[in-house]
């Protein structure tokens, strides 16, 4: 059938002449799976593993779930929908979304040096991952026995922990074991430093694993969505089945009850305190990476159409439950671990890069086939740490390439090849015998208040500014219904405010950062603090050059500055109905199209949802 003059796109007709930039120049999604996986990918990372069972365990066991599925109802799932929400509807990355209010375009340079700094910091985790990778590919592991040239007087194997156990009493608080020397002295070599102020040498193992970790990094961006897209197929698929072996494994091994019964023993008495709430809500903020831009930036590559509430509440939910599940192939295996030691479960539990690269590694030792295990559990946190990089660089490409569409769209891969190598080059420094403090650093303030305070201000500027009526219309026009008083009172309320408790919270409990016994000085603690401040800082300084742009009395500026930009909206004009209609150049004009599908009805469900978007629009602006 021939399609009516009136219901064809300026594409359709083939007119050469229109200067219009479509969505398709940006790439999409080749899959019906890709954007699905690709969000799962991006938040089940390496912080379900080594982060939740040490959180869960140490705020009350299985009353952690109360807390943590609340937070996850009132500030998770909002947040979520929202960020999908404003990246599917504008199809631009974190910079250029901010045509919905160009006052507050700071929010998206915060954005932006937020993943920067975390985007090197997290590369190096996964050098380290595949230095251990390389590792266990051998007969023996070499962390299993003491006697190496890096071990020192104090080191003291399990095998002699156990034997001397059924003699002699032995004391172990003075002893250090294999996998702990293996970790610090020979990968980190940190022996080489005597702080943060003095780096030492580079070493040579750890620069080529992190050269290899761009490389791979770059290699499956290089084509944008069209690649990484298709990579997560595998990088997000494949950890859940060794996570599965790794917990069969692990329950069936002698003393696997004692670490599960350590885990999940509920003590409710910790639900009366604030800190429990507090760690909930932290775990579920930086676990779905909202505020990082990821969740915009895939959003963006979406059909206008796609159903983002029902891929919203499949990658939360999947995320809470893979941290579950998580914490049972954890404590299984450290419960085991307690047993053959002879020692409680809480000495041998730990968190963060403590548990992935000392206790589990030792845990390993004692299984037989202990390389195999051990290759299979980095190969999995391997495969949870690239989903997470690949959103990390697709933000910083996207928010770009989306601001300086004409100079870096068509070079996007030599852009993409670019910034990986100056990152690379930038986290040098972790390389080095003092590397792990500047990590440290880096975890500790590159993500951390900035980044609450870019979340606040996103929800307040969606809701308040732009406004949520507003904001829900669109969400109608492209979902073909709005949302509901739960997630409108989430954001304009629960959200902001469990946020802001949490920014005050992480103000008044503010502690210095320190690595073991280690104490960062003054000057550190200084830096670290202007990292952080960094991204808030942009935030004022963006709308102060927002409004000197505009004329008028001040108040008139911030007025006009605050306003959507004239094209904001859909990217494709065939998307863009009531207010949207001819807001771009060289659309064609409305007026004939409106008629007829008015007159008629739209040929979609979409269209004519967009029908009774325009005739809500036009009873409002009666009423005013």
């Amino acid at each position: 059938p021939v399609t009516p003059d009136l219901l064809m796109t300026p594409s359709d007709q083939g007119d050469g002449d229109l200067d219009i930039d479509f969505t398709a120049d940006r790439g999409n999604w080749t899959g019906k799976l890709d954007f699905l996986l690709s969000c799962i990918g991006y938040c089940v990372g390496l912080g379900n593993v080594w982060r939740f069972p040490y959180r869960a365990y140490t705020n009350g066991g299985g009353a952690f779930l109360v807390p943590y599925f609340i937070m996850l109802t009132i500030c998770g799932i909002p947040l979520f929908f929202l960020e999908l929400s404003l990246g599917q509807f504008s199809s631009l990355g974190p910079l250029a979304v901010w045509k919905i209010s160009p006052l507050f375009k700071g929010v998206g340079v915060a954005m932006l040096i937020i993943v920067s700094l975390v985007a090197i910091y997290y590369n190096m985790i996964i050098a380290y991952v595949l230095f251990y990778l390389f590792a266990s590919l051998t007969s023996h592991l070499p962390w299993q026995h003491c006697g190496n040239w890096w071990n020192t007087d104090l080191c003291l194997d399990h095998r002699a922990m156990r034997e001397a156990n059924g003699t002699l009493p032995l004391n172990i608080s003075n002893t250090v074991s294999p996998s702990e020397e293996y970790w610090s002295r020979y990968v980190l070599h940190i022996q080489g430093s005597t702080g943060i102020g003095d780096p030492g040498e580079i070493q040579w193992k750890l620069c080529l694993c992190l050269l290899l970790s761009w490389v791979i990094v770059f290699l499956c961006i290089l084509k944008g969505v069209k690649s990484s897209g298709k990579v997560v197929y595998f990088t997000a698929t494949f950890p859940y089945l060794i996570l599965l072996m790794l917990l069969v494994r692990g329950l069936t091994l002698q003393g696997a009850w004692r670490g599960i019964q350590f885990y999940l023993t509920p003590q409710f008495d910790h639900l009366l305190t604030s800190k429990v709430w507090i760690e909930a809500a932290l775990q579920i903020f930086y676990s779905l990476g909202v505020g990082f831009g990821g969740l915009l930036t895939f959003a963006s590559y979406n059909t206008f159409h796609q159903n983002i509430y029902r891929d919203t509440f499949i990658v939360t939910l999947g995320n809470a439950i893979t941290s579950i599940l998580a914490g049972f192939a954890i404590f299984s295996v450290l419960g085991y671990m307690s047993q053959e030691l002879g020692v409680p479960v809480d000495q041998v539990a730990k968190a963060g890069p403590g548990l992935a690269f000392v206790v589990y590694p030792q845990a390993m030792t004692m299984l037989p086939l202990s390389p195999f295990w051990s290759f299979l559990f980095f190969f999995m946190l391997l495969t949870l740490g690239l989903d997470s990089q690949f959103a990390f660089l697709e933000t910083i490409v996207t928010a770009l390439t989306d601001e300086f569409p004409y100079y870096l769209r068509p070079k996007k891969a030599i852009f993409s090849g670019t910034t990986c190598v100056a990152m690379f080059l930038m986290g040098l420094i972790l390389t080095t015998d003092g590397g792990m403090y500047w990590l440290v650093l880096l975890d500790d303030y590159s993500a951390g208040f900035g980044l609450m305070v870019v979340v606040i201000t996103t929800c307040l500027t969606v809701t308040r500014v732009y406004g949520i009526q507003r904001f829900c219309r669109d969400i109608h026009m492209m979902l073909g219904f709005k949302p509901g008083l739960y997630f409108k009172a989430c954001w304009m309320f629960l959200s902001p405010a469990t946020l802001m408790a949490l920014l005050v919270y992480s103000i008044v409990k503010y502690q210095p950062s320190e690595y073991g016994t280690y104490r960062f000085p003054y000057w550190a603690e200084l830096l670290g603090i202007l990292m952080g401040l960094l991204s808030c800082i942009v935030i004022p300084a963006c709308m102060l050059a927002a409004v000197l742009k505009e004329e008028g009395t001040l108040w008139e500026r911030i007025q006009q500055a605050s306003r959507p930009a004239m094209d904001w909206g859909p990217s494709l004009e065939e998307n863009r109905t009531g207010m949207y209609v001819a807001t771009l150049a060289g659309s064609q004009s409305p007026k004939p199209l409106m008629v007829h599908m008015r007159k008629y009805g739209g040929i979609t469900s979409f269209e004519n949802t967009a029908i009774e978007v325009d005739r809500e629009i036009e009873e409002e602006e009666s009423m005013m």
